[in-house]
């Protein structure tokens, strides 16, 4: 896999993290004019999920969605920086494989062992 064959998965990856964090908020603002709308205790609504469970889970949600775009808008930057692929503490090349299947990480595995990553 070539430096631009990884560009491009971090660029479909952007795409997706981006398209899931806006759907998210999206709900999450009309989660909260719903909840606005009703009383604070639905934690008893025979309807289904309570408005505040639902809507901390898509909080979480959102946090991971803009954690994962924060770390792919990260990865391109080091591309275009040309620091792309190389180990934040040791400097050696990761290997491919890795960036394969973790295409924003910054250490290679034996780093990533040692520091618990």
């Amino acid at each position: 896999m070539s430096n631009e064959e990884l560009r491009t998965l971090l660029e479909v990856l952007r795409r997706e993290a981006a398209a899931r964090t806006e759907s998210i908020s999206a709900t999450l603002t009309e989660l909260t004019r719903d909840r606005s709308s009703q009383s604070d205790d639905d934690e008893h609504d025979p309807e289904g999920v309570p408005l505040s469970a639902e809507w901390s889970r898509l909080s979480g949600l959102l946090d991971g969605a803009r954690d994962e775009l924060q770390q792919v808008d990260d990865a391109l930057a080091r591309m275009d920086a040309r620091d792309y692929g190389i180990c934040a503490n040791c400097g050696r090349s990761i290997p491919i494989a890795r960036l394969r299947v973790r295409p924003f990480a910054t250490l290679c595995v034996p780093c990533a062992e040692k520091l618990g990553r």
